[in-house]
Formats: C-alpha cells, sequence, structure tokens
C-alpha cells in the first residue's frame, strides 16, 4: 500500500483568506520529502479550493521529485467561465493517473460511485488513456466488475465511506460487512489485472484493517491528514500514515 496526499484542504485554507499561505509549493514539496507515492488533486469548476493555476505548479513538482501526479474529477464536467473543463485538463497536464468520479458540479466532496454500466458507456476513456498511465473510476464497494466491458479502465479506486462510518460509530458487524465488500472487490479487481486504490474518510483509526487485506495498491488521503497536522505537524502526521501503511 503506497500514500498519494490530496493537497485540497491546503488550498482551501489559502483561497479563503487570499494570497498564498499556506504555500501550497512549500506543503507539497514537505509531503514529497517524506515519501509518498505522489500527489492528489481535484480540481472543481469553483476553484474552492484547487485552482487551475496550481496545476502546472503541481504537475512539475511531481515531475521533479519523479513522482505521481493524479487529477480527479468529473469526465462530463465541460467548460464554463473560469474552467476549462475536465478533459481539456488531462489532455493539457497529462497526469500519471486519472480518477474519473461521478461528482456534480455543486457536490461538496465525493459521496458515491459510478455505476458499472455507466463507465462502460463513456467514450472519453479512451482520451484519458492517451493522456494518462492509468484511468481509474472511482467506485462503490459492492460494485460488480464482472459487467465491466470498458478496456480503457486499468485501475478502480473504491469508495471507503460506509466502511469509515461504521468505524466511527463502532458497529462491529457493518464494519465486518463493509470490510468484507472491500476485500472481495479488491480480490476481484486483481483477478481482471486491475490496480486498486482506496479512498474517503481514511485515517490512522481505519486504515490499519484495510492495510491488512494486502490487497489495496494506493490510499489517497488529504482532510484526515490536514486536521491531524493542527494537532501533530504537518510532517509528524504523514510518518504516522505511513507507519500504518507500510505495515
Amino acid at each position: 500500500m503506497k500514500l498519494s496526499i490530496n493537497l485540497n484542504k491546503i488550498a482551501l485554507l489559502r483561497n479563503s483568506r487570499g494570497g498564498h499561505q499556506p504555500d501550497l509549493e512549500y506543503f507539497a514539496k514537505k509531503a514529497l520529502d517524506e515519501g509518498i507515492i505522489g500527489l492528489t488533486v481535484h480540481p472543481r469548476p469553483d476553484e474552492r479550493h484547487i485552482k487551475y493555476s496550481d496545476l502546472e505548479l503541481i504537475r512539475n513538482i511531481t515531475e521533479q521529485y519523479k513522482k505521481e501526479f493524479n487529477i480527479e474529477g468529473n469526465p462530463l464536467e465541460g467548460e464554463s467561465k473560469q474552467y476549462i473543463g475536465f478533459m481539456k485538463i488531462i489532455r493539457k497536464y497529462k497526469p500519471t493517473q486519472t480518477t474519473l468520479v461521478p461528482d456534480s458540479t455543486s457536490q461538496i466532496t465525493s459521496d458515491h460511485g459510478w455505476e458499472i454500466t455507466e463507465v462502460n458507456n463513456l467514450d472519453l476513456t479512451n482520451q484519458v488513456r492517451a493522456n494518462s498511465k492509468r484511468c481509474s473510476i472511482f467506485v462503490d464497494a459492492d460494485s460488480d466488475l464482472d459487467s465491466l466491458t470498458n478496456k480503457d479502465i486499468n485501475a478502480i479506486e473504491i469508495y471507503t465511506g460506509p466502511y469509515a462510518q461504521a468505524v466511527l460509530e463502532n458497529d462491529n458487524k457493518q464494519i465486518e460487512l463493509e470490510v468484507e465488500k472491500i476485500k472481495n472487490l479488491s480480490s476481484k479487481a486483481k483477478e481482471f489485472g486491475l490496480r486498486v486504490n482506496a479512498g474517503h474518510d481514511l485515517n490512522l483509526e481505519n486504515l490499519p484493517e484495510l492495510r491488512k487485506l494486502d490487497l489495496i495498491d494506493e490510499v489517497s488521503i488529504g482532510h484526515a491528514i490536514i486536521t491531524q497536522s493542527l494537532i501533530d505537524g504537518f510532517n509528524n502526521t504523514i510518518k504516522k500514515y505511513l507507519e500504518v501503511i507500510n505495515g
């Protein structure tokens, strides 16, 4: 299991005040100095956190460090007054990994995955693969990968929100059910030769159970790391996450 850090919340803090603090470049480099696999961003049309102008900076930093650059977003999100459109972003910045999510324009955060039939009919995935090493789809843990026919997809990201909520509520029966779903989906993805990523509300408390599965290649975490950093500091927090992730 590897760690990719999502920088959205650092950008959100910066935008809330204007100016350049906290400095995105500083924290991007600090994160990569700790030996993580790469950086994740989810640029949204309203630019409430990551701005379009941030993307070149982050691409350049990941190239400098020889690390991965993961861009998340809805491939159907078109051009607007302050947004060039998701596919134009992918064609221009050519990230290591493009993660496709079915978020609506006004959605606060990702809260569900694609229906597999929707993904099968996405005619933009060939463009994603032409401009990214990996084309990943955000899916619910109970998705039926047997029905996946889109050959452009070579990775999945499992939506772990329900699992994280079960841990938060200390609901052991639901935890067991959600872990079993994640295990079964991960195993099926491996059978099909797909990379397995996971993300949403993962933290130091709920990560160990997923680490035990030894099936997940990468987790993408942002909000929880920034929250914990208020207590332990940014670098110390990343170290704690890497200790758990590395087993």
